[in-house]
């Protein structure tokens, strides 16, 4: 806490005071938006961390299929029943806002609606297993998108609430400690020249009693 280098006069004093109000409106205002940014933070991360066992889940399945496709057929039949797949994906990328944090948003975008799309080859010489594989990754395939989404959004809010948290800090432990030891200041030095003042007059009243008594 340390007192502003200011003249003390009531002109500074109403100033401080003005800057005292807003930083408290600030502040409070700042802990909201830190406190719900927390809420939203802990919702988030918590939905990571099912995504997360849930994705990883399925691509262990995913590879245990594979493994097993891969010890039954030729290298060469599946890398080239993997090779021109019929089905693509696009994403539209935007943002939406939450508590001043853009996050953002994945919309896939397929080239086909038909599921049986998920598979580029023919069944005759693959094994099904390949198929659990290709079926395994497909159905996990939006919750990796969501996953993606969520991770983003974690990394981002948790930037803005450190970002706020110093502002928070900054605010109650050293802006508004600093305004009210000025304006205790101020008001005391405008106080003690009152009292100077005050004093001055009735010393000079006395000198003027005297002399008009003297005159008379």
């Amino acid at each position: 806490m340390a007192r502003l280098n200011v003249n003390p006069t009531r002109m500074e004093l109403t100033k401080l005071k003005k800057k005292l109000s807003s930083a408290r409106r600030g502040h409070k205002l700042l802990k909201d938006k830190r406190d719900e940014l927390m809420r939203q933070f802990m919702i988030m991360i918590k939905e990571n961390r099912q995504l997360r066992s849930e994705v990883e889940a399925a691509i262990s399945q995913a590879n245990r299929y594979m493994a097993v496709a891969g010890s039954v057929m030729q290298r060469e039949v599946l890398e080239t029943a993997l090779m021109l797949p019929k089905q693509e994906v696009e994403l539209d990328v935007s943002t939406k806002n939450v508590m001043s944090v853009n996050i953002p948003v994945f919309s896939p975008k397929y080239r086909t609606s038909d599921s049986n799309d998920i598979y580029s080859y023919g069944t005759a010489f693959t094994s099904i297993d390949l198929d659990g594989a290709v079926s395994a990754l497909s159905d996990i395939f939006p919750k990796m998108i969501r996953l993606a989404e969520v991770e983003k959004a974690c990394q981002l809010m948790a930037d803005e609430i450190e970002k706020t948290r110093r502002r928070v800090n900054a605010l109650e432990h050293i802006m508004i400690p600093d305004y009210e030891e000025t304006i205790k200041y101020i008001t005391m030095k405008l106080s003690e020249n009152e009292r100077s003042t005050t004093t001055s007059l009735m010393k000079v009243k006395d000198m003027v009693l005297k002399q008009s008594h003297n005159f008379t």
